[in-house]
Parts: C-alpha cells; structure tokens; sequence
C-alpha cells in the first residue's frame, strides 16, 4: 500500500525525472555543435537520451536520481556552482539560458540575454529550487559526477549551510566592492564554500584538514606549476552589464600571481633516505660506484686487489692494502703499492709474480675501494665528519649532509685540503648545465664549507622556471632570465616589474620601459643593460588574455563562438547559408558593436534573408558580436488548441499552419470528438489600441480529413484559439449508480440521462420487507467535494478568529488564565473532531416504502453518475450522544419525546449546552431550537423514529457571540458527519 507519503516522493522523483530529460536535451533538429563536455573523475554519465556512456546502461537508471527529492535536496551550494563557471566559463552561457527556462516555469517572465552574470549569480545564491535543477544538468551534462556529488555533500555535512551561503556571508560579500569580490573568487574563498570541499577545473575533490592541509597547499602550488603554456590562462572575470562573449573577454582581469616561489636547486638534495641520515654518512656499499676505476687512480691503505693468473697457472686471490701500504703476494712476499697509481701497481705486480710464475698472464683490478673522512661544515643541513668511498667529489659529500639549508650558498661551496684551497664550486654549472666535478676527488682529511647565500633575486610570471636565483657577481636582467629558463611565448616584454629594495632605506617599483611595438634586438639590448640587484622580485607579465582580432557568434547559429577576424571582414563571412543556421532562425539579427575609446555598445539590426543573399554587406570590426535569434525564442507566434484532441496545449506557429495542421500536431481527434463544427477565435490589435476578439465556426472534420481542396480549412494567426467541442451525451456512457442494502436486488445499474429514483428503484425490485426507506442514505460525489470545501473554510475561520474568544472581564486573573487553556483545549477537540471525521456526502431525501406515493413528486430526485443509495434494516433504537453521562443507543419506545430518551442515558453532564440541543432525524434532516419546527422552541419535545439521534453538545467557553456560533455549527457539522457514518450500518 502507497502512504500519502511515499506517493508524495515518487511524485517529485517523476518531476525530476522528467525535468532531467528536459535539462539534458532529447536529440532533435535543432541541436547545436558544441564541445563536448570534459568527463569528470568517474566515466560513467547519463547522456541525453538515457543512455549512459561509455559504460554500460545500468548505471543510468532513474535509481540514480533517488536522492533528488524536495524532502531531501541534493545539491551544490551557490558557491561551489559559482567557483565551477569561474572554472569552466565556457557554461556560463548555457546556464543563462537554463536559468531564464526555469525563472519561465516559475512564472517569472524573463529572457536569457536579459540576465546578466551578476544578476545570474544572484539568482544562484537566493534560489534553491534552481541551483537543485543546475545540479541536476551539470551532471546530465558530465560536468559532475555521481561520486563528485556524493563527495561534496558527505564533506560539506554539518556546515553552515548545505544550500548556499549565510546570511552574514551574503552580507559581507554585498559589500565588497567588484574587484574584491572577484579577487574573494580567484581565491576560491567565496562565503559558504565549506572548508572541505574545493570545485577545480571541473571537478569536486576533498580539501584535507589538520596536518594535511600544508600538502594540499603543496599540491595547488604544484598544479598551478603544471599548467601548460597552451591552457587557457587564468583571469578573473567580472560581472558584465550585457551577455555579450566579448565583453566578458574584455571584463577579465589578470589575477595577481601569489604563487609561493621556492629556491632554485633547494629540491636536489630532499628526500635523502635513513642511510644518509647517519653521521657516518654512506658506507662503501650504500653509495654505488658510478664512475669506473681508471689507471690513474691513486691506491692507498683499505683498497683491496683481485689478482688474477692465468697460462702456465690459474689462480685468483684478493689482497687488502695494510696500513704499511703492502700486500702479501705468494711465493714473493711483500710489496709496497700505497701511492702507486693502478698502472704502476700492476705493472711491479707483473714484474714481481712473472719471477715465480713463468708464462703466466697477470690481471689486476679494484676489488673493493677504500674510505675516506672528509669534513662538511657551514650553512648544510647535518654537517660533520663522513666516510666516504675513496672515489667520492664534493658534490657527493653534498648529498650525503643533505645539502645547503635555506641560507647556504648554492654558487660558491669551498674546497678546502688543509688550509688550501683546492678548488670552488658552483653548484649553478651542475644544475643548470650538467657538469659534473668529477676531475675532483675527495681525500682524507678534506673539508668542504658551505657560506651563507650571496645576492639573490626572484623570478616570476611569465618565465620557464619561476623561483628564486642566486647570483654571482654582477648579472643583467638577460642573465637572470636566462637561468629561469628565459621567457615564454605569453610573456609582455614591456610589461616587466622589478620591485627593488634599496639598501636600509625603502621598496621601490621599477619597469623596464619599452615601447609595445619595440624590435626584439631593441628588447634584448634593453634587458641586457639593466643591471639587477640583491632582493629584487622581477615580474614578467603575461599578454592580454585574450585576442584583439575576434568576432563572436552566438544565437541561433550551429557553431556559436569565437571567430578569427581578417581586415575587410563582413557579415556574410561569418554566415554564409541557412546551413550556418539552425531550422527557423527570426527574420532580424543585431550586431552589437563595441565603440572606442570607451568601448560602450551599441546595436545595429540588420535582415538575416538580405546577408545570405548578399544583398547587404556590412563590414565587421573586431569584438563585434554578431546574434541570430530564433524564430519562437522572443515573442513567438504560438496558436492554442483546446477541448478533445489527443494533446491539448500550446503550440508554436509555424508559417503558413493551418488548422488542419494544429489538429494534426496535437495528435488528432479523441473518439468523442465533434466533428461537425468547432470554433476559432481570432484576436486583432486596433490602432494598437485595443484588442478585438472574433468567433468563427468551421467544419473541422471536413478540414482534417478533406484535405487541402475541401475548402474548409483556414489559415491560422498568432494568438488563435481553436476549440474541439465533444459530442452531446458522451460523459453519460458508462454512467451507473449503486443500490446497497434492504432492496429485492442489490447491486450497480446502468442509469439512462434524466432517470430518477423511483425508476431505479422499481428496476431493483423495490424494497424489502425488512427495509427502513426513511433512513435512506443517499451519497453524491459532488455533495462530498462541496462539504469538504466547506469543512476546509470552517476549520481556516476557527483558526484564524482563535482570538475572538475572549473570556468576560469580571473574572479575576487566576480564573481568566484557567479559562483560557480550557477554551483552547476546546478549540483544539473541535479541530480534532472536524479533521478526523471524514466528509459524508450525503444527500438528504424524503422517501416512504410506498413508491408509487412519492414518485414523479420533488422528493423523486434525479440521480447522478456514481451515485450511492444504502436502504437500512429498521434500526430499533434511538442513539443519544454528546455531552450526557451515558451516551448510548436507546431501544425505540413509539411516542416517546427526545427528553425521555434523554432522561434513559443519564441527562446533560455539567458542561453541556441544554439550550442547543438538538436532533438528527434518520433521514438526515436537523431539529433544532431554531429550526423553524413545530418543536422548535422546545426540542426535547420532539417525537422521535427509529434510528433518530438526540446530540447535546457541549457549553462554548467564550464570551463571543460570533465564537460560539463558531464552534456551534463546528458541532453540528462533526454530529451529522457522525450520525451519517451510524446510519449506514442500521
């Protein structure tokens, strides 16, 4: 069984659903060319059609929407929306369009070109219900993912406001001033954006918090560092006062490079693993030997030998150079090598062993190399004493202190043997050129120092390696350059900023000044003369970001965007044919044109049939934006078509549609349509002054299925209104009603137009013996529907006249207060009482078991379709209710007045109302003290039936007149629903 509830959800996913379908474009005619969206994250994306790519359609099905309901909206905030069109600007235009859609369903009449960016935005921040529907075509769309969503919203669960912004945030943000606000969005710190969710480029990732927040910094640096010289460049885009593509490449800002900088070189010597860490710096097996042990190498104490013999012998043995400088050689004994270099040792081997050994051939290599201590101090990051292999250079010594620290010098590392200077290195020629000191070996006892930094400058913008540089000596502006890198393709040479400090005194800013149309010799020897100095910070800017020789193209059009403009450029180059168009395009097109030198807009209109035959050439200029719009999309013609037609509705105008055609396109004919004649009203404008409507018959079904020479088809205009009647009769088919209870043959019978109850009533046999015809109970559907309306405006009067029940002024506070509450407990059992009994629709008749004595008089009523007659058993029994001491049903005594059945269930209790009595007879009809009765004046008088009932309600607490009639006809109104509901189970 579906709860109100649950049909309430699946209602909404159905909107949905349907919406969805809507946003997402079902293929047709009019589909435009554009770039396809970037898939996010997850490959699977409900396409346009429901189909789901490239995966397989399972993953598309409408489970998928499941949490897209009102009691549970899903949703980006206004924020991460916003951070997402400042990502991806290429939506923007389609969301504009999407907006003024849904404003248009919400009944806000508006057009796309009308809604500028910051009226968008605004729209964003205060309109849940629309960034819900973005939400949903951002992913219809691929912009977003499922998993995207899912993680957005688990991250932002507990924030301020899963929804869009707070009220302060909002506040503040209003107050910015444009530049801070786009400034406030480049950082994307816009109000709202909770702290663990970030949208870039496209996509929703989790921002980690606590410890793993200085990475994710790190990562963004590093990502803003990947960024290839042929992305888009990075801009802040400022609210336009008009859709215009050009002018939203004309409001953009170049963003402010915050980038952190690092310290070129700083990352070679990172990420040393524990081996390093030590004192002792690498052992002989840690670090590999990646240079070759040549001839010249110099043996010493710790170097050991692999002598091998072959010929007349074949024999292989190793040998360690002892702390003498000697090996141990067989049959020869001692022999000094330390000193020697690797030829001489070899050679006094040979010469030595061919003594013992004749025609053998003597081989000797490195087996293992010695160690040597040398000594790194200064500015490194572990300095003191390592041992290292014997074949090691400074710069392996480098790496094994882990490097300069922050302050060490990367151009000048000394070193040092003793107190002389052996040599100076420049860590610069290995970084940047490759070149190894590998001519340099380290011996025992040497000391490398490492001084503090010297001169140093930065480098950033539009440069290969942005960071900072150290310099040696003096060095131009070239010179720098040349070390980041030199320049990019976008770099705006004349727009170079060096901000300077000079000495102990004051930061000053100094440009390169350079004419923008100056020769590249000119440049070259302009950076070349400009002599930079410690701590300056040299900025490169980028080019403008974008083209100054463009034309735009949107509307109506197959490819909408950005066009290259050529000198002598005119319109038909950038439309040529209706091929250009998509189908109907308007019979106007505007070209706005952008004047200097403040670059304000004006409109040239221009016919679109006159261009694409060529007989109006208008020359184009750059950042001119040239709109096509679409026949239906501002004012469209449209025609209406109403009554029995397949699909009934608006309709779009086309030209030379008949209405023939209307009936066509609206499905054509249901079965009950009246063929005969249908009307058509026309609209005309007199002296645009008034409007004058005219009604016109015509034979539609000679027009429909005539076909073009029957002559009874006409034109249609715009504003038409054509009406198919139906058939006379057609809503009595399968009309019937239902006889229930005490009659000879129960059950549903057919019901002919205009038969009345008698008829029925003989049809069913009559009644029975047992049948009680004066508590006959008679429901109507359209009873029903009028006393609901009328229950619902009496429980809106009740609550909303709840003040009216004031108490009388003599009573003291204490017993004012207690009245009160007991009024408003009152208050509420009545509301209960009226809410939970269900509306009867009953219709009161006045019938007798004799039909024949009734029938063809004002009691015959004539029945309805859907009609319901119950004839009771005879009940028995009087029912007395209300406030009595026991409510009850009372067997039936004839002549027995009310007052006596009264007195059986025990009298009115002390809260009853004694002067509003009253009585419902079985019938259905009320006796009351103001009836009009013969009883009238005293209803306990009243002669009672079977099946009456006696009600005394209870006493108002109120000193209102108009409360107590209130709640009185509140009383009667829940009695009767009551007593109906009784009377149907007699």
């Amino acid at each position: 069984m579906i709860t109100t509830q649950g049909l309430y959800r699946l209602t909404i996913r159905i909107v949905n659903v349907a919406a969805l379908l809507a946003v997402a474009g079902i293929p047709c005619l009019c589909a435009q060319v554009a770039q396809p969206a970037t898939q996010l994250s997850s490959p699977t994306v409900v396409e346009p059609g429901g189909a789901a790519t490239p995966q397989s359609q399972s993953s598309s099905s409408t489970d998928d929407l499941a949490g897209y309901d009102s009691g549970n909206p899903q949703s980006l905030t206004a924020n991460q929306i916003i951070d997402l069109m400042q990502q991806r600007p290429e939506i923007v235009e389609e969301l504009r369009q999407f907006a003024a859609d849904q404003l248009q369903q919400q009944g806000v009449t508006t057009q796309a070109d009308s809604i500028s960016d910051q009226m968008l935005y605004g729209q964003i921040v205060s309109n849940a219900q629309l960034r819900s529907s973005i939400t949903l075509w951002l992913r219809s769309r691929g912009y977003i993912t499922d998993v995207d969503l899912h993680r957005s919203l688990g991250s932002s669960a507990g924030d301020q406001d899963t929804l869009g912004a707070s009220p302060e945030s909002l506040n503040a943000i209003r107050q910015l001033s444009p530049n801070d606000r786009a400034a406030l969005s480049s950082r994307q710190t816009l109000p709202g954006v909770d702290a663990g969710t970030r949208l870039r480029d496209g996509a929703i990732s989790p921002r980690p918090s606590g410890a793993g927040e200085t990475e994710a910094r790190h990562n963004d640096v590093d990502r803003r560092r990947e960024r290839n010289i042929t992305d888009e460049p990075e801009v802040l885009r400022l609210p336009t006062p008009y859709n215009l593509n050009s002018l939203r490449d004309l409001y953009t800002q170049v963003p402010q490079d915050d980038t952190r900088l690092k310290r070129f070189g700083s990352d070679v010597f990172l990420n040393r693993d524990a081996a390093s860490g030590g004192r002792s710096g690498l052992g002989q097996g840690d670090i590999p030997i990646d240079l070759p042990v040549g001839p010249d190498y110099v043996l010493g104490s710790g170097d050991g030998l692999t002598i091998s013999l072959s010929g007349g012998i074949s024999q292989t043995f190793t040998r360690e150079i002892d702390r003498e400088g000697k090996i141990i050689l067989p049959e020869a004994g001692p022999l000094v090598v330390a000193g020697l270099t690797l030829r001489q040792a070899q050679s006094a081997i040979v010469a030595t062993l061919t003594q013992q050994y004749h025609n053998a051939h003597v081989d000797v290599a490195i087996a293992r190399l010695r160690t040597v201590r040398v000594y790194v101090v200064g500015d490194v990051q572990r300095p003191g004493a390592y041992d290292l292999s014997s074949l090691s250079t400074p710069l392996n010594a480098l790496y094994a202190a882990g490097g300069p620290t922050s302050v060490g010098s990367l151009r000048i590392v000394r070193h040092l043997r003793g107190k002389q200077l052996v040599h100076e290195v420049d860590l610069y020629d290995f970084l940047l050129h490759g070149v190894r000191m590998d001519d340099e070996r380290l011996q025992p006892g040497d000391t490398l120092l490492v001084p503090p930094a010297g001169r140093q400058v930065a480098v950033s913008g539009m440069v290969k390696r942005p960071a900072i540089y150290e310099l040696k000596g003096p060095a131009s502006l070239s010179d720098v350059l040349a070390d980041a890198g030199g320049t990019t393709v976008a770099a705006a040479l004349n727009q170079i900023t060096v901000n300077r400090i000079q000495q102990n005194q004051q930061r000053q800013t100094v440009n390169l000044d350079l004419p923008r149309s100056a020769a590249p010799d000119a440049i070259a020897k302009a950076m070349q003369a400009f002599s930079v100095q410690d701590g300056d910070r040299i900025h490169v800017s980028a080019i403008l970001p974008y083209s100054e020789s463009a034309v735009y193209l949107q509307g109506h059009v197959v490819r909408p965007g950005k066009q290259a403009y050529h000198e002598g450029m005119q319109l038909n180059d950038v439309i040529r044919s209706y091929q250009d168009l998509l189908p109907e395009p308007a019979a106007k097109g505007d070209i706005v044109r952008l004047i200097p030198p403040d670059l304000h807009p004006v409109t040239i209109q221009f016919d679109v049939a006159d261009v694409l035959i060529g007989n109006n050439r208008i020359a184009l200029q750059p950042f001119d934006t040239v709109r096509i719009f679409g026949r239906y999309e501002l004012d469209s013609p449209q025609v209406t078509i109403r009554g029995e037609v397949q699909r009934p509705g608006a309709y779009a105008l086309s030209e030379g549609m008949t209405a023939a055609q209307l009936v066509r396109m609206a499905g054509g004919f249901k079965r009950d349509a009246l063929l005969e004649s249908a009307d058509l009203t026309s609209y005309t404008v007199q002296d645009q002054k008034s409007v004058v409507s005219q009604r016109e018959p015509i034979s539609i079904g000679a027009a429909v299925n005539g076909g073009v020479n029957s002559g009874a088809d006409v034109p249609l205009k715009p504003g038409d209104v054509l009406t198919i009647h139906q058939i006379s009769g057609w809503g009595d088919i399968g009309a019937s009603i239902s006889l229930q209870g005490e009659v000879t043959y129960p059950g549903s019978y057919g019901l002919q137009a205009g038969e009345r109850l008698s008829s029925v009533l003989r049809r069913s046999g009559g009644f029975r013996d047992s049948a009680y015809p004066t508590g006959a109970v008679l429901i109507r559907t359209q009873v029903r529907e009028l006393e609901e309306k009328s229950r619902a405006e009496l429980i809106r009067q009740i609550e909303a006249n709840a003040a009216s029940a004031r108490l009388a002024p003599s009573l003291n506070s204490q017993d004012q207060a207690v009245n009160m509450q007991a009024a408003q407990q009152q208050q509420a059992e009545v509301l209960q009482r009226l809410r939970s009994e269900p509306a009867s629709g009953r219709l009161v008749i006045h019938v007798s078991s004799d039909i024949d004595s009734w029938a063809n008089t004002p009691a015959d009523i004539e029945m309805r379709s859907g009609d319901v007659l119950t004839i009771p058993k005879r009940p028995g029994f009087v029912l007395v209710s209300g406030e009595v001491y026991n409510a009850s049903a009372i067997t039936f005594v004839p002549g027995k007045d009310a007052e006596w059945y009264l007195r059986r269930a025990g009298g009115a209790n002390e809260v009853a109302n004694r002067k509003e009595i009253f009585v419902i007879r079985a019938n259905g009809t009320v006796v009351g003290r103001r009836s009009g009765e013969k009883f009238g004046s005293n209803v306990l008088s009243t002669k009672l039936e079977p099946g009456d009932v006696v009600v005394v309600p209870q006493k108002i607490i109120s000193g209102s007149v108009f409360w107590r009639n209130l709640l009185t006809v509140a009383q009667i109104s829940s009695s009767i629903a009551f007593t109906a509901a009784v009377a149907g189970l007699f």
